[in-house]
């Protein structure tokens, strides 16, 4: 089954609501020079900018996503965004359980489960990130990491369609160190992680689902990971903060060489 590949840049905490307006107009000059880009396009600027980015590419090719959510409809949470107010600003994503939010923010398996439950009721799609840290993969446990990490991510989502969910591998030790996986080593985990996702829904709702990666890319990396056949895009932190080099990653992702 043929999977169109996404590449989605994650922002973090970067870019202030004009510097999301100028960055948006460019992308979108940029990516109108494509007349058949055959890559899907997503942005993820930081909750502040979230309307301004949405009015600048609303009728573009480039979707809207956030960087994270919280799972109830309303309530008394503060500081806390619903899925329906992510829907009411535009969004069609949103990234769930990125280490960063494991790491410094106590994410859990249980709460990227609920978050990402609560996305698809609303109809939105969850990027549900998942990676081991340096002293497991040296400690030989990656497999077993990364398969708790989407049994329990998973568990009880009622997906039918491989386009309604989509997951990032992100190996931590890669994210923000200048190290990347090499191909070869993000092949290896997300075929793995295509087979649970077979035993987890089905053998066709593993082979439609995209599986990105996430942990350093840049443009001279992108045409080397995109080769592999469970790489299906990615998730670009630092890169996709400036707009070349963010056309460029968009433009190594195309297709045509896999």
């Amino acid at each position: 089954m043929p999977r169109t590949p996404l590449i989605v840049g994650n922002w973090k905490m970067h870019k202030t609501i004009q510097e999301t307006v100028d960055f948006s107009l460019r992308l979108k000059d940029e990516f109108a020079k494509e007349k058949d880009p055959r890559v899907e396009v997503a942005v993820a600027p930081p909750f502040t900018s979230l309307a301004a980015a949405a009015k600048v590419l609303r009728g573009s090719p480039i979707s809207l996503s956030a960087q994270d959510v919280f799972w109830a409809e309303s309530g008394a949470y503060t500081g806390e965004i619903s899925p329906k107010m992510l829907a009411d600003v535009g969004c069609r994503l949103a990234i769930v359980g990125h280490s960063e939010r494991r790491q410094y923010f106590h994410e859990t398996d249980d709460s990227v489960n609920r978050k990402a439950a609560a996305l698809i009721k609303e109809g939105l799609i969850p990027i549900i990130c998942m990676g081991e840290t340096l002293s497991e993969r040296q400690g030989r446990s990656t497999l077993s990491v990364v398969e708790k990490q989407t049994r329990d991510g998973l568990k009880g989502l009622a997906d039918k369609d491989p386009e309604n969910l989509v997951i990032a591998y992100e190996p931590v030790w890669a994210i923000g160190t200048g190290h990347t996986a090499t191909p070869q080593q993000a092949q290896e985990v997300q075929a793995f992680i295509r087979q649970l996702l077979g035993e987890i829904f089905s053998s066709r709702i593993a082979q439609g689902m995209r599986i990105l990666y996430g942990g350093s890319v840049k443009p001279e990396n992108i045409a080397d990971l995109m080769a592999m056949e469970d790489i299906d895009g990615a998730l670009v932190g630092g890169a996709s903060l400036d707009v070349q080099s963010f056309a460029q990653i968009i433009k190594g992702a195309q297709p045509s060489k896999r």
